[in-house]
């Protein structure tokens, strides 16, 4: 069967491409491979399930754009098909004299992002919204929340095939190749002929862009993002969402406290470099990839400006200990025996040849291929208007 469009990836992004170009097109023939027996099984189904407002971002960026209006997006969505999912606001958290001008920028940017009601707080305006919370200063932001990803995303693949879209799990893509008139994506079951493919895979996003493209510049690098749960006769330390200010060289937002939709409260995560791109486990290796990863110019070049930071971070990931401290700047009350193991997630970060972590999205355009190279969080919140923005893409071509 001939499709205009071969969407490879099923995550949060992949299907809410497919599904807002057959919403917006119901004679396009849109079909979504996903190399796994289920969608959203990496970073959509293994993240903190935060509903982000967008007030960290650079305003005009891709990721200030596409949160905010992704965000509305997804609430319509949510109680459109009745997907549970809370506005509970959270507090970003100075703890240190020297973050009070960093949270001011911080507040600035939410608003010039055009977020309303945020408030800036005092140390004891702090505890009205979180009693056990140390800080000296802080932001509340009303329009944080939260929501289970893997239900929204499962949402999609849902909607998109009743629009008459086609989905086929279990299929990995192991080739792309390329005519005047169309494009042939080759799975190790399958061929699937299309005018044009969007790449939306995630920790794999670069390794499929090198086959439509020999102008990628970027490597994923995976950090993994590892969690705690709070014990339940603790969960009452934390009544919404607690953030601390992050550090400014990192596209990461530093360890903190999740109230989830279904009952409970996340800590975490941490950052520290996984040895496998999928490697959710500290056992997880894969030495092809490993060596991928260390040979790349720009991660040696993190490695050399940051070392001492990976070193702290790799230190929390094996010590209980060093994570509690980490926790204790925002609740001092925390104690190690409070804290029960959690899951743990892998981001794909891309890393640019000069030692950048991008801190936008980027999306790479070819003629017959739309790659979404850099998609990492808020790309789950954003995740109807990124598809929204690669559907414009596609229409214009097609």
């Amino acid at each position: 069967m001939q499709y205009d469009v071969i969407v490879i990836g099923g995550g949060a992004v992949g299907l809410a491409t497919a599904l807002q170009l057959t919403s917006r097109n119901s004679r396009l023939k849109v079909i979504v491979i996903e190399k796994e027996n289920a969608v959203a099984n990496h970073q959509t189904g293994n993240n903190s399930n935060v509903i982000h407002s967008g007030i960290y971002y650079k305003p005009g960026s891709l990721k200030a754009r596409n949160c905010i209006h992704g965000y509305n997006l997804l609430l319509n969505f949510c109680r459109q098909h009745d997907i549970p999912h809370n506005i509970c606001g959270k507090v970003i958290v100075a703890t240190d004299e020297k973050e009070l001008p960093l949270l001011k920028n911080i507040y600035d940017r939410g608003l010039q992002n055009g977020l309303q009601n945020l408030k800036m707080l005092n140390a004891s305006e702090l505890k009205e919204y979180e009693p056990h919370v140390a800080g000296i200063a802080g932001i509340h932001v009303p329009q944080t929340g939260i929501v289970d990803y893997r239900m929204v995303a499962e949402k999609y693949a849902e909607v998109f095939q009743q629009q008459g879209g086609e989905l086929k799990l279990g299929e990995k893509v192991i080739d792309i190749q390329f005519d005047s008139d169309k494009v042939v994506v080759a799975t190790q079951k399958a061929s699937y002929t299309g005018k044009l493919v969007v790449n939306c895979a995630g920790l794999y996003s670069d390794k499929i862009a090198r086959l439509t493209s020999s102008h990628v510049n970027v490597k994923i690098i995976p950090f993994r993002g590892e969690y705690y749960k709070l014990k339940k006769e603790k969960e009452y330390l934390v009544k919404t969402l607690i953030y601390p200010v992050p550090d400014p060289n990192f596209p990461f937002l530093g360890v903190h406290f999740t109230t989830m939709v279904g009952g409970g409260v996340e800590c975490g995560p941490n950052a520290v470099l996984a040895f496998k791109r999928e490697g959710y486990k500290k056992s997880d290796i894969n030495l092809a990839e490993l060596g991928e990863t260390l040979a790349w110019p720009g991660f040696r070049k993190i490695v050399a400006k940051y070392w001492r930071t990976g070193i702290g971070e790799m230190h929390r990931s094996y010590s209980k200990a060093a994570f509690t401290e980490a926790l204790q700047k925002l609740l001092p009350e925390i104690k190690e025996e409070d804290l029960m193991e959690g899951g743990a997630g892998v981001r794909a970060q891309a890393c640019d040849r000069t030692g950048g972590l991008l801190d936008d999205f980027m999306i790479l355009e070819e003629k017959q291929a739309i790659n979404v190279c850099n998609a990492p969080s808020p790309a789950a919140t954003s995740s109807l208007s990124i598809g929204e923005t690669v559907a414009e893409l596609v229409e214009k071509r097609l």
